[in-house]
């Protein structure tokens, strides 16, 4: 089990959320780093998950693109 750094107390899984978390119950203090006790799914798993849409908000919102140009990126036909 991990301390928490802050305080020194016990963390706790908390696996209520989209992913866990390491939470302490004394101080608040939240871990916000993958641990994720049943899947631990990758960073390209979930991006295969996503639609149209939500990889077009990724890109743009996420990493500081423009809206139009990812989404006329994705739109293209894959060439071989």
């Amino acid at each position: 089990m991990m301390k928490c750094p802050k305080c020194g107390a016990d963390m706790h899984v908390d696996e209520h959320r989209r992913y866990a978390l390491n939470m302490c119950y004394e101080c608040g203090y939240i871990e916000g780093r993958m641990n994720d006790t049943k899947k631990g799914e990758t960073n390209l798993e979930h991006l295969k998950k996503l639609n149209f849409n939500e990889a077009v908000a990724f890109f743009s919102h996420g990493m500081g693109l423009d809206e139009k140009a990812v989404s006329r990126w994705l739109d293209k036909p894959f060439d071989k």
